[in-house]
C-alpha cells in the first residue's frame, strides 16, 4: 500500500499512529507529497480529487479517503484490538470522540489558513470564532474526560490525542493544559504510547 504523508498534517499523523497501533507499518510506504489549501496538487488529485491528505492507494490500486475511512479500514486487515468497537454504546462513544478530535483539527486548520493571510486580509471574525469553538471543545473534553480515561484505546482517543498534539504544535500560545489537568493528565498518558512516539509532528518546511 502507498500513502501520501506529510509530518506536519494531523490527519495524516491520525492514519500513522493507527498503522502503528495495528502492526501495520511494513505494509505501508510514505510518499511525501505537499497539499496546499491555497493550491491544488494535480499529481494528487489522479488519486484524490479532494487535492487531501492522507489518500491511501491499495496494492490494486483502489484509492481510500480520508482519515477515518482509512483508519475503518487498515482497522479490519487484522484480529488486534479493533480501534472501531463493534458493539454499540462504545462504538457510538468512539465515534462521537472521533468527531470531536477531527472537528478540532479542522477548527485548527482553518484558524492557521486565517493566521497565514497576513495582517490587512485576516477575519476578525472568523479568527475569533474560531477560538471561541476551541475553547468550547477543550472545556468539554475536560468535563467528559471520563468517556477517555474509563474506556479501552479506541479510534476516539486516537483522534483527540492527535488533535491535542496539533494544537501544541501549530497553537502553543493557547497553553491549553492550563486549567484543565483532568485532560492534561490523559494526555500525558497518550504520548506515552509506543505508536505516537514513533509518529513525532516534524516541521520540515
Amino acid at each position: 500500500m502507498k500513502m501520501h504523508w506529510s509530518p506536519r498534517s494531523p490527519f495524516v499523523r491520525k492514519a500513522m499512529i493507527a498503522i502503528h497501533e495495528l502492526g501495520l507499518q511494513d505494509q505501508v510506504a510514505c510518499v511525501r507529497t505537499v497539499a496546499s489549501p491555497f493550491k491544488a496538487h494535480e499529481a494528487l488529485m489522479d488519486d484524490n480529487p479532494l487535492s487531501k491528505l492522507p489518500t491511501l492507494v491499495l496494492d490494486d490500486g483502489t484509492v481510500v479517503y480520508d482519515s477515518h475511512v482509512i483508519c475503518e479500514y487498515l482497522d479490519s486487515l487484522n484480529d488486534k484490538p479493533r480501534l472501531f468497537p463493534a458493539a454499540w454504546p462504545e462504538r457510538l462513544v468512539a465515534l462521537r470522540n472521533e468527531a470531536l478530535g477531527d472537528g478540532l483539527m479542522d477548527l485548527g486548520l482553518l484558524w492557521l489558513i486565517e493566521r497565514l493571510r497576513g495582517e490587512g486580509m485576516q477575519s476578525a471574525d472568523l479568527v475569533a470564532a474560531n477560538a471561541r469553538k476551541v475553547e468550547r471543545v477543550l472545556a468539554r473534553l475536560e468535563a467528559d474526560v471520563a468517556l477517555l480515561t474509563g474506556r479501552p484505546f479506541d479510534i476516539g482517543h486516537l483522534t483527540v490525542g492527535t488533535a491535542l498534539g496539533y494544537l501544541d504544535f501549530r497553537f502553543p500560545f493557547l497553553e491549553w493544559r492550563n486549567g484543565r489537568p483532568a485532560l492534561a493528565a490523559w494526555h500525558a498518558q497518550f504520548l506515552e504510547r509506543p505508536s505516537v512516539k514513533a509518529n513525532p509532528v516534524v516541521d520540515d518546511s
